[in-house]
């Protein structure tokens, strides 16, 4: 939504109080974190919600619902020949009413990449991706975008990063992975049992 126009005196107002207040001008500035606490400990990650405005504000949207508490990390997908790289799948309990899907924003154009502790949105066809996020261990730069190679070609949407329990993402990664799926592509990949999700709040 384009930004609304503001009164000549509101602007003149509001830029005496940042100069009153500088520190207000920082906090406002401030990438939004998140603090994810699971049976295995607390993950911190950090939004890049200037980049990647409409799956962070998605995100923050199920976390303010309060919609990941009692969720799971239920997925370990480790990478084949390095099994000390792969990603981390969580979701809401499946209960959870999920809300509308949203645009699929790809690498391509906010700039991000799918980096050691990268924080993406889960989805199958653009366009689809909901609720469930996978965290990155290791560089994956198979899940950015690559416009011009055949397919699907756009990637998955990173829209942040770990920035504290990045040992706890690798803890739950290397946990045993013969929990049963329907996806065939997917089996040797689930966790038994999943991580408990116990809460996400802002910080």
């Amino acid at each position: 939504m384009p930004d609304r126009l503001l009164p000549r005196r509101g602007l003149i107002a509001a830029a005496g109080l940042l100069a009153a207040a500088p520190g207000l001008a920082l906090a406002a500035s401030r990438k939004p974190r998140v603090v994810i606490k699971t049976g295995r400990g607390t993950i911190v990650v950090e939004l890049e919600a200037q980049k990647a405005p409409l799956t962070s504000a998605n995100f923050l949207r199920y976390v303010d619902a309060r919609s990941y508490d009692g969720g799971t990390f239920f997925r370990a997908a480790r990478t084949p020949g390095q099994p000390r790289d792969g990603t981390i799948v969580g979701a809401p309990d499946a209960k959870v009413r999920p809300f509308p899907p949203i645009r699929h924003e790809s690498t391509a154009k906010t700039g991000l990449r799918h980096l050691n502790g990268t924080l993406s949105l889960g989805r199958f066809a653009p366009g689809t991706a909901t609720s469930n996020f996978f965290i990155c261990v290791g560089d994956q730069p198979y899940l950015d975008a690559h416009p011009g190679a055949p397919g699907d070609n756009l990637g998955y949407a990173a829209f942040g990063k770990v920035v504290e329990g990045m040992a706890v993402v690798e803890k739950i990664l290397s946990l045993p992975t013969n929990g049963e799926t329907k996806f065939a592509d997917q089996r040797g990949q689930w966790l038994k049992p999943p991580v408990a999700i116990a809460s996400m709040r802002r910080l």
